[in-house]
């Protein structure tokens, strides 16, 4: 078994605080707080995955029960047997758990039984539990007590990379860190000194492209490297990297970005076929025209947001990036950011990408062509409308009253559904002549002289003059006309004679 191929994650994995890459605040607090005696009894360390939490823990494991010194230490030796046997995860007082197989009450219970005994070989026993966001609720409430007030002989470590699903009640009992994505250029120190190591050929190019494709994860970079060594025998060039990642080439971007932006549709679909004939994931290539965007938006002269030396791409491709910028708005590139961005979960449900793909290259190239709202506006400005052109005049909206049912008419069609129900209900209109009217109120409502008179000098566009009279001429209402019409037709007698004792108690007018 000694002679199994041991994967380079594992063969260079930090085994002392010195060589933790990419988290100085981390290394500087925890070292302080050992030479200084100030340790915890609970730590929480969070990140995404790769940068560290668990070769952490097993650091401060060894730190704290190292037999180089009489005490706790910041500088493990590496060598003794307390460290040789946390390094291979055999010592007996220092037990990593995987919380997704231990989820349960009963495993916790367990764990913390074992924690009331002393340590057999170190001077602390260290719990470390791995995706500590996987417990049960249950786990976490018989973990409370013994986090708060754990025996002086015992230290918990807690790691997850979803550190928004573990309660507060064991975030507030926990020292808490947050482990950083760990930089490109740190990455890529760390990756041509592990190359030299291993006497690897790697290129600054390949170096680069697996740095930014580990997206801060230690791990997934030494992964891609380690696949890239076996994929090319030891010589890691930048070809070898793109074929195995799927990506093109940062110059075939540009170009491709370039043809997008100058209009000429065939050409685009020519090239984006080339791209996927050449075994290009698309899903990949969208992700890099959308950091070309990001750069290009950050390069362009209008903004000049500082980009640095941070920006992924070469002094030729630099150049040719800034003479885009010469002819493209950055209005544009905001707009063709929007499209992409709203096309990544298109692009991932799609059951055929190159569809996808292809519309998506219309879409943006359609956008790019669009006039910029300032530019619109310039143009209205400069051709102002023709003078002789004048707004038509609103059509005549009043209306002429001359009966208690034209009236009646005109409030139902205005809506006025108040005034029209009592209007019909209640008012005998004696008589309507020359904007005037006469009538009785049987409902005796004080405010509804007013709310007509209101509603008529508005409507008609003259005054009116509404008589209140004090006794009933016994004149019908509306409603009672409407229902006196109806029994006098023929066809409604008709209709009634059929059915004994019938009556008319509502008419709707359509």
């Amino acid at each position: 078994m000694d002679g199994n191929y041991t994967v380079l994650a594992r063969k260079y994995r930090s085994q002392d605080f010195q060589s933790l890459i990419g988290q100085d605040v981390l290394v500087k607090t925890l070292t302080t707080a050992i030479n200084t005696g100030r340790i915890a009894h609970a730590y929480i360390f969070t990140g995404i995955r790769g940068t560290g939490k668990t070769s952490t823990a097993r650091i401060l494991a060894k730190a704290l029960n190292c037999l180089s010194s009489d005490g706790p230490t910041a500088t493990p030796c590496g060598i003794c047997e307390n460290c040789r046997a946390i390094a291979a995860g055999q010592h007996i007082d220092v037990l990593e758990i995987d919380a997704a197989s231990h989820t349960g009450v009963d495993n916790m219970r367990e764990i913390l039984d074992a924690a009331q005994y002393r340590p057999t070989n170190g001077r602390y026993k260290v719990y470390t539990i791995d995706e500590v966001h996987m417990l049960s609720s249950s786990a976490f409430n018989a973990l409370l007590k013994t986090l708060e007030e754990p025996p002086a002989h015992v230290i918990f470590i807690l790691a997850t990379t979803e550190i928004r699903k573990v309660p507060v009640t064991i975030l507030s009992r926990c020292q808490r860190f947050d482990l950083v994505r760990v930089p490109v250029e740190t990455l890529k120190k760390h990756f041509a000194w592990i190359a030299d190591q291993e006497n690897v050929e790697l290129t600054d190019a390949a170096n680069d492209l697996l740095a930014r494709a580990a997206d801060g994860s230690v791990r997934d970079g030494l992964s891609l490297l380690d696949q890239a060594i076996a994929q090319t025998g030891g010589h890691v060039d930048e070809s070898a990297v793109m074929d195995m990642l799927k990506r093109a080439d940062r110059g075939v971007v540009v170009d491709f970005m370039q043809t997008i932006l100058s209009g000429n549709v065939a050409a685009a679909m020519a090239r984006a076929d080339e791209i996927y004939t050449n075994g290009a994931d698309l899903s990949m290539l969208l992700t890099d025209m959308m950091e070309w965007i990001h750069w290009a938006t950050r390069m362009h002269p209008v903004l000049r947001a500082n980009a640095g030396d941070s920006v992924p791409y070469t002094a030729d491709q630099r150049e040719r990036i800034n003479e885009i910028n010469k002819h493209v708005s950055l209005n544009t590139l905001s707009r063709l950011w929007q499209v992409m961005v709203a096309s990544v979960p298109e692009m991932a449900a799609a059951t055929n990408q190159k569809q996808c793909f292809d519309m998506l290259i219309i879409r943006l190239m359609h956008i790019a062509d669009m006039p910029a709202l300032t530019d619109i506006l310039k143009q209205n400005e400069q051709n102002p409308s023709p003078k002789n052109c004048t707004p038509v005049a609103p059509k005549e909206t009043t209306i002429k009253i001359n009966s208690g049912a034209e009236l009646a008419d005109a409030l139902s069609a205005a809506r006025e559904m108040m005034l029209y129900a009592y209007f019909t209900k209640n008012i005998e209109v004696s008589e309507i002549t020359n904007n005037k009217i006469s009538y009785f109120d049987r409902g005796n409502d004080s405010e509804f002289q007013h709310k007509l008179s209101l509603w008529l000098n508005t409507k008609t566009g003259a005054k009116w003059e509404l008589n209140k009279i004090e006794e009933s001429h016994q004149d019908k209402t509306v409603n009672e006309q409407i229902k006196t019409d109806a029994e006098s037709d023929p066809m409604v007698a008709d209709a009634m004679s059929l059915f004994e004792g019938a009556e008319i108690v509502g008419i709707s007018k359509q």
